[in-house]
């Protein structure tokens, strides 16, 4: 079924799957101790290099989690996406917090940027938990960001690679479609949400370098679910806290260290624009 469908379709259906989501999505994740400890990486991430009363245009922003503690630590958040249904959540938890002069929303795809009412410019393009690989066409997202940027400005996107170590160990289970799903990837793989099916791509930071080409610099890169387990792997740190802590002290010690930056399920990267 996925095989046909094309980007605006594959758009399209990736909308409407977290539309579904949106209900439950928070109750469905705000307990997974993985995923606390995934968004805690990257908001750190974000504060080294970002300093408070900056503008972040958020893409993917979902039901505004992130928006609402960047509003909390002195950020002004544009909050994009393009579920309708994340949107009308974020918005009320905006109001519900007192921050509906901070973080304000559009709905909008990251592939049509150009058409964003509010464009900027902005200190930080930030995208979290790939967003970004539900589109097979994540060059003409880059394309748009120097227009979208201040001079200096960064971009911080958390994407999933074509290569992922736990994810390949499965293969022991004997899961070899999960284990090489990212190998074999490139007119994109099936996935679903609610019940929908969409499309979805993967894509190593050689390929975000490259085509920003010479008009940003390399900040960073930082592994992200290299050593502690994905959070898929339901119940891991419940289930041994002990190994759970020592995991995650050994990732925060290597996370931007070789090979662990570039195999873990996700990473994290940060740009700068210089012209």
């Amino acid at each position: 079924m996925t095989e046909a469908i094309g980007s605006a379709q594959n758009e399209q259906l990736a909308q409407a799957a977290f539309s579904n989501q949106s209900v439950v999505f928070d109750k469905l994740y705000s307990g997974d101790s993985i995923i606390a400890y995934k968004r805690e990486r990257v908001r750190s991430h974000v504060l080294q290099h970002v300093k408070p009363g900056g503008s972040i245009l958020e893409l993917n922003s979902g039901t505004g989690e992130d928006a609402l503690f960047f509003a909390q630590n002195g950020f002004r958040v544009h909050a994009t996406d393009i579920s309708a249904g994340m949107q009308s959540e974020l918005k009320r938890k905006a109001i519900s917090a007192g921050f509906a002069d901070i973080i304000t929303n559009e709905i909008c795809s990251y592939t049509e940027l150009q058409q964003l009412q509010s464009k900027g410019p902005y200190d930080l393009i930030f995208s979290n938990f790939a967003g970004l690989n539900c589109t097979g066409e994540l060059d003409k997202v880059l394309a748009s960001f120097p227009a979208l940027l201040n001079p200096g400005g960064l971009a911080t996107l958390v994407i999933l690679p074509k290569f992922c170590l736990w994810e390949t160990l499965l293969v022991f289970k004997g899961k070899f479609k999960t284990a090489f799903r990212r190998f074999f990837s490139a007119k994109g793989r099936a996935a679903h949400v609610e019940g929908v099916h969409f499309k979805c791509w993967y894509y190593n930071p050689s390929y975000v370098i490259r085509h920003l080409g010479n008009k940003f610099e390399l900040v960073g890169i930082e592994g992200l679910c290299t050593i502690v387990p994905p959070s898929y792997i339901e119940g891991f740190a419940e289930k041994h806290p002990l190994a759970y802590r020592f995991l995650s002290r050994l990732e925060d010690k290597l996370k931007d260290t070789w090979p662990w930056k570039y195999i873990g399920d996700y990473y994290i990267i940060t740009v700068r624009k210089t012209s």
